[in-house]
């Protein structure tokens, strides 16, 4: 992984800020800080102001693990072209038997881990969220998560998180998909994608050159992703500079 807002590496920013681009953000550990209750996650004043100016000069599409509803109230006032929630999988046609698979998923789960100090299930109507961030012994608690999974009747794909492991229905379209969908929907003959966690490897695994610039949060030698931003605070400065790429490109259009 190299580190993109490096002098060197600008340059791939560069090169899709002035083209047909759709730009894509994860939203907890991406644009909003990681916080020990998932209930009080934001962006940052100044992220949520540079993000707003962002969605203003850029067609943006955010793809969160939350449900739709929740990511969306969350983006304040910027204007994102595209809110994708669930993982990917919404909004989509035919949600019904998504519904099916969490209700019998949480039945299960509530069964054998309703008791568990520090877990917790979270019905995001399409899929599933065990959180265990709570917990004192962390380790522990995962392992009790698995154990419980393991012995679920009902089929699920598991995907792991920050202190959450996700519960998501087999065959539903993941991050990957749905970004993919949008960059056609969009006309954009390239996407930029920032995420920073297991989901977001849906997105980083990827093999599209030319056509994809995936950028994780953190870097990490298990990614798939090529670029890596240091840490949740150079969002900022990735904003700022997407910023000043656009305002360089328009000037320069107008000049011709």
């Amino acid at each position: 992984m190299v580190h993109i807002l490096s002098p060197e590496h600008r340059v791939v920013i560069a090169q899709v800020a002035w083209s047909h681009v759709l730009l894509a953000f994860d939203f907890d550990g991406t644009l909003a800080p990681i916080v020990e209750d998932r209930d009080e996650a934001e962006m940052r004043p100044g992220t949520a102001r540079l993000f707003a100016r962002v969605c203003e000069a850029y067609p943006v599409a955010v793809i969160s693990g939350r449900a739709r509803d929740d990511v969306a109230h969350r983006l304040g006032s910027a204007r994102a072209k595209y809110v994708i929630g669930n993982h990917g999988l919404e909004p989509g046609a035919d949600m019904a038997p998504y519904e099916s698979f969490v209700r019998a998923a949480f039945s299960e789960l509530a069964h054998a881990l309703g008791g568990v100090h520090g877990v917790e299930l979270e019905d995001k109507t399409y899929s599933l969220a065990i959180h265990y961030r709570r917990s004192r012994t962390r380790r522990e608690a995962r392992r009790i998560i698995h154990a419980a999974i393991d012995g679920m009747v009902t089929p699920a794909r598991v995907v792991e998180g920050k202190c959450v492991v996700n519960l998501v229905p087999p065959g539903a379209p993941d991050k990957g998909v749905a970004l993919r969908r949008l960059r056609t929907e969009q006309g954009a003959g390239v996407a930029l994608y920032v995420g920073d966690d297991v989901t977001d490897e849906d997105v980083f695994r990827l093999d599209e050159p030319g056509r994809l610039v995936s950028i994780r949060v953190g870097e990490s030698p298990a990614s798939a992703a090529p670029y890596f931003l240091r840490d949740q605070l150079e969002m900022d400065e990735l904003l700022a500079f997407l910023l000043a790429l656009r305002h360089m490109s328009d000037h320069a259009t107008t000049q011709e």
